[in-house]
């Protein structure tokens, strides 16, 4: 080769050189800027695309309109059959003239639960597997006579039948003392206390299918005196 064409010839060598760097460097940007872009349009379409709906479900409202289903939940049901007298005397100024005596046979119920309407979403708490409920307190629902089973044993006006007429008013008190009588004894019985166990029974296999290990049921203990206004306030 000749000495004149060398110089030609290391140029020629360097622009190609140069160029394939050049195209190097190019091809290696466009790369770079097409994997970012295609990056950033993934993201883009991603963030742009609907997610999926989680449904969740507000366990303590769930278990509230479960338990409110049943409405009021009667538990303990108490009877009792007793004899009241019950009398009336006339006078003639501080002198008693005769006796009225009534003699009644009272047959009365006694019915006691939970108001379940009273629980609220505040009265659940939920952790893990384990839910517990808090109950209101029990209260005495109801209390009546059983005018069928009941009945005057015995209406006697003393000697002479000089005392008052007074039959119905003397029935009336006896099953007003009657009905006080009853419900004075389911107190002292308890009735209150069973009403809570048999609810927390109850209420404990209305939830056994709600998917939690441990279910705890919270009641509200009342004494013996509360319960007894509970009834004669009916």
């Amino acid at each position: 080769m000749q000495s004149s064409n060398k110089p030609l010839f290391i140029l020629k060598h360097l622009i190609f050189w140069g160029t394939g760097s050049i195209s190097l460097i190019v091809l290696v940007l466009f790369v770079g800027i097409w994997q970012t872009s295609d990056r950033l349009l993934t993201k883009v379409e991603n963030f742009l695309q609907p997610q999926p709906v989680k449904p969740q479900v507000n366990i303590p409202t769930l278990v509230v309109k479960q338990i409110k289903g049943v409405e009021e939940l009667t538990t303990t049901v108490y009877t009792m059959e007793t004899t009241v007298p019950t009398s009336a005397e006339r006078k003639l100024g501080d002198f008693v003239v005769a006796t009225t005596q009534l003699l009644y046979i009272g047959h009365g119920e006694v019915r006691a639960g939970i108001d379940l309407s009273q629980i609220t979403t505040e009265d659940i708490e939920v952790s893990d597997n384990k839910i517990v409920i808090n109950l209101p307190p029990p209260q005495i629902l109801d209390s009546k006579i059983d005018v069928h089973q009941s009945r005057v044993y015995d209406y006697n006006r003393g000697f002479l039948n000089l005392g008052p007429d007074v039959a119905p008013d003397l029935q009336t008190l006896a099953q007003q003392h009657t009905l006080a009588k009853i419900v004075n004894s389911a107190c002292q019985e308890g009735i209150l206390d069973k009403a809570n166990e048999k609810a927390k029974n109850a209420i404990a296999q209305l939830l056994a299918n709600t998917g939690y290990n441990k279910i705890e049921i919270k009641t509200a203990s009342l004494p013996s005196s509360t319960c007894q206004n509970l009834g004669t306030n009916l």
